[in-house]
Parts: structure tokens; sequence; C-alpha cells
């Protein structure tokens, strides 16, 4: 006869109650999981708000804004474009970091923010990293090396020589663009003084007013200014010369071998967004980088197309984190 071996009642109870909560648990985790996966279908069901560093009339601004029109165009949903400039994306980026997971509130930056930022502030209010959910790569962009036409040198060795024997000012409402000027003085063995600015455009209307010299900034910012006769350019940073200058040589070229700089735009989320409103955002930008009007954009301000995945992205910006801290450092630049 077979014998039924029972366990004595506190364990049996233990037992019973540890697989109660694992079952439980595993309910709890299927109910999650359905229920992020829904709310990645029905996104986005109300109004988006995209954060940017920058003023009115900057690339991301602009970028931004034209983002926002297809994804409004293929969603019916209306899309709203929040400009906070100062502390070099940084108020941007705090507001984006403290607003609710949902996918709601969204911020399209540079590598200022994600990149630069911590290397050049001994203290952030939020963290580039840790802070964030990457959505998906949009651009790349290039710099355009501008003076006020009393400057009166011609090329970049013109310009070397003159800031050698007087004191030149150059102004930057970016990382990108404050880095961009260190480096070609670190490059030139010449001592320009910065002026710091809440966003490029602001800095742009000195420039043009003559309040300061020089500027390496983006072609959104900068061209229309040059083509207006009100600025001077005398180099591209890009590796090869842009298709909107043709006839401008590279900075490189013009006078500083070895000179190279770039910018980028890429989407982000607060962290602990759901991954699969992660996904649907990237499809959206994806989507709406493909539209005719934003391919324009794109190539009316002298940048490329650079998209990818929310992982492509996380470990770009991994690679690009110490990109920018071996250029920073390579330009002598204290952190602030």
């Amino acid at each position: 006869m077979n014998r039924i071996h029972r366990l004595p009642s506190t364990r049996r109870r233990a037992a019973l109650a540890f697989f109660g909560a694992a079952c439980l648990a595993s309910v709890d985790a299927f109910a999650q999981a359905g229920a992020s996966a829904a709310a990645g279908a029905a996104y986005p069901s109300r109004a988006i708000t995209i954060v940017v560093g920058s003023s009115p009339g900057s690339t991301t601004d602009g970028l931004a804004r034209a983002i926002g029109a297809e994804i409004t165009a293929a969603t019916r949903v209306p899309v709203i474009v929040e400009n906070k400039a100062g502390a070099s994306g940084g108020i941007a980026a705090q507001a984006v970091a403290r607003s609710a997971a949902d996918g709601y509130t969204l911020f399209i930056t540079t590598n200022t923010t994600q990149a630069a930022n911590p290397h050049l502030f001994r203290k952030l209010a939020y963290d580039p990293v840790k802070d964030f959910a990457p959505v998906g790569a949009l651009v790349k962009g290039y710099l355009l090396l501008v003076t006020n036409p009393r400057i009166p040198a011609r090329n970049v060795t013109e310009l070397s020589a003159i800031a050698k024997q007087q004191p030149l000012t150059f102004g930057a409402g970016s990382s990108s663009a404050r880095v961009a000027a260190e480096l070609f003085q670190q490059m030139t063995q010449t001592q320009l003084t910065y002026v710091p600015y809440k966003a490029n455009p602001q800095a742009m209307v000195d420039l043009v007013g003559g309040q300061v010299d020089l500027m390496i900034v983006d072609l959104t910012t900068s061209l229309p200014q040059v083509k207006a006769g009100k600025l001077k350019a005398l180099g591209v940073s890009s590796p090869k010369r842009s298709p909107l200058v043709p006839d401008l040589p590279t900075i490189a070229e013009a006078g500083l071998p070895g000179y190279e700089i770039s910018y980028w735009n890429a989407v982000y989320a607060p962290a602990g967004t759901p991954t699969p409103v992660v996904e649907r955002i990237n499809a959206l930008m994806q989507k709406a980088m493909t539209a005719e009007p934003v391919k324009r954009f794109v190539e009316q301000n002298g940048m490329e197309p650079f998209t990818s995945t929310p992982a492509e992205l996380a470990s770009f910006q991994a690679a690009e984190y110490k990109r920018w801290g071996a250029v920073i450092r390579t330009a002598g630049i204290q952190p602030e």
C-alpha cells in the first residue's frame, strides 16, 4: 500500500503562500506587460509636447517643428514645441527629466546636453543617461566659421594672424559652438574671449551688431546672415565642402589642417517610458524623417539624415560622451 506523505501544516501553509505569491506575481507581470503593450498601441491619444533647449529660429527648433507637423499629419494629434533656452540646454533637459514617463513630453536635443555638458559643468541638474530613455537619432550637422565684416580676415590663416595681434571675442549659445571655438584657439595657438549666451540666435544678433567678433555655429543660424551680406564666412567644419556653399572651403583646407567638428540631434523621453511607447515614437520619428518637408529642411540647413533605433542611440551617445570629453580636454576647457 502506498503511503501519502503530508507536509506538516505550518510547512504546507508556507508552501501554499509561496506558490500563491508566485502566481500573483506572474499575473501582475503579465498584466503590466499587457498594459504596456496596450499603451504603445493607443499612443498617441492626446497632445504631445516636444521640448527644445534653444530659442525659436535655431536648428533644433526648426527640426522639431518640421517633425512635429508630420506627426500631427500622421496621427491627427497636436504637437507643441516648447522652447526652454538657457544653461546650454540644461533647463530643457531638467524639465523633461522631471516629466511623466508616458511619452507625451519628448526632448529633441543635441550632443550639447547628452555628451558635452557633463564635461563642461561640475554640477548638472540632470543625468544625461539615467534620466532619459533614448528614442532615436535624427541628423548630423556641421558648423560655419563666421566673422563680423569689420574683421579684415579673408581666410582662416589671416584670422589666426589677427587673433594673435589683437584681442577678439567669440559668442556661443551652445556647447557645440563653444567647443568649436575653443578647439580653434587650441589649434591656432590664439586667445579669444568667450562671451556666453542662452542660445545661438541671440549670439548671432550681437555678432551682426558687432558686439562680438566671430562664431563657429550651425548653418541654420549663420547662413542667412552670410547671404544677406551681414556676416563673412571663412569655412565649414565638415570634412568636405557643403553643397549649400560649394565655393566655401572647409576650415581644414582654408588654413587649419585637421580641424573638424560636428553636432547631432536626437530624440529622448523621460526614463521609465514604456518600451512599446518608445518604439511607437521611434516609428513616428522615422516616418517623419522621410517626409519631403523634413528632408528639405535637413538639406537646406546643411545636415545629413542620421536615424537609429533606441539601442543604437544609447550606444552612440556613450561613444560621443567619450569623444566630446576628449575634445574638451584637448581644448583645455575647465569645468565651470
